[in-house]
């Protein structure tokens, strides 16, 4: 099934939101059913969420979002949003994050604010996402309108 690049922008949008929303209902689900929770370590969560975000998500977005736009052709497999590196990077992510949860080798009220931490940013990448995808317009090519 293939998209259009617009469409590209889109699910890697929603993903990236997914994803986010995941790692902070999670974060905080574990760190209030922990004896751990007080509003200042949401604080410094939220602050390390944002200067990570600062400093590598918002690089990262940037570089997908350029990475879809610039695609050649019109139209793409819908799997397209994310390379190959980026699918295995995710996917090494998710594995860690389920292994030191589960094998609680991290205590859930530090892993809880390692959760919150990324879901900020990958919240706020999201919306560099749906800002390229409203806003998209394809390219007219130049030799398809000299008629």
């Amino acid at each position: 099934m293939t998209v259009t690049k617009r469409h590209l922008l889109l699910e890697a949008a929603i993903i990236w939101t997914f994803a986010g929303g995941i790692l902070l209902y999670r974060g905080s689900v574990m760190l209030t059913s922990s004896a751990g929770f007080s509003w200042m370590k949401i604080i410094i969560c939220l602050l390390c969420g944002l200067l990570f975000f600062r400093l590598v998500f918002s690089k990262i977005s940037r570089k997908h979002v350029n990475r879809i736009i610039n695609l050649p052709g019109v139209r793409h497999w819908f799997y397209e949003f994310f390379n190959s590196r980026s699918y295995f990077m995710m996917a090494g992510m998710i594995s860690l994050g389920i292994f030191l949860r589960k094998t609680s080798i991290v205590p859930l009220e530090y892993l809880s604010l390692a959760y919150i931490t990324m879901g900020i940013p990958l919240l706020l990448s999201s919306i560099r996402f749906y800002h390229s995808w409203y806003f998209y317009l394809p390219a007219i090519d130049s030799s398809k309108n000299e008629n």
